[in-house]
């Protein structure tokens, strides 16, 4: 049988903005990421402005703290590199200057730590002639979002 989908409830600007703080006291958001869930509880471009604004006054959204907790969970969690933290906040509407600051929140060192475990991983898992294998793993640690230059680097450091 197929599912009946039921119509969903319009909220009202004061219920919205509620529902909107608890939202963001829960988990930092950016302000698209709002905003698209405003205009998916039923409220009008007008309405929805003007929540957002008010959030931003009251300091549940700053895009600046979301890109350094999203650069710094998805670096720390699933071990994403800086060109597709990049890309996934340039998705998400965030400013040049955010996105830098979220970039800062990576230290170097560990960085480079990560990279390495993520490459000797894929090493270790991949049978068939070296050259396949680095070859191998460069495309699955840029594919997380590692830097190419790095990563051959990486790679070239592992050999010796």
């Amino acid at each position: 049988m197929f599912e009946e989908t039921k119509p969903k409830k319009k909220l009202t600007p004061s219920q919205a903005i509620i529902k909107a703080q608890m939202s963001c006291a829960y988990q930092e958001r950016c302000q698209q990421e709002m905003r698209d869930k405003l205009y998916e509880w039923g409220l009008y471009s007008n309405d929805v402005e003007n929540i957002i604004a008010n959030l931003i006054t009251d300091n549940f959204l700053n895009e600046e703290r979301f890109a350094k907790a999203f650069a710094g969970g998805k670096f720390r969690i699933k071990k994403w590199g800086r060109v597709k933290i990049k890309i996934e906040l340039k998705r998400r509407k965030i400013s040049d200057y955010c996105i830098k600051k979220g970039l800062q929140e990576i230290d170097e060192d560990e960085y480079l730590k990560v990279l390495e475990d993520v490459i000797l991983k894929k090493l270790k898992e991949t049978k068939g002639k070296e050259q396949v294998r680095n070859y191998k793993a460069a495309q699955y640690a840029m594919s997380r979002g590692f830097e190419g230059d790095l990563v051959w680097e990486m790679i070239k450091k592992l050999q010796i």
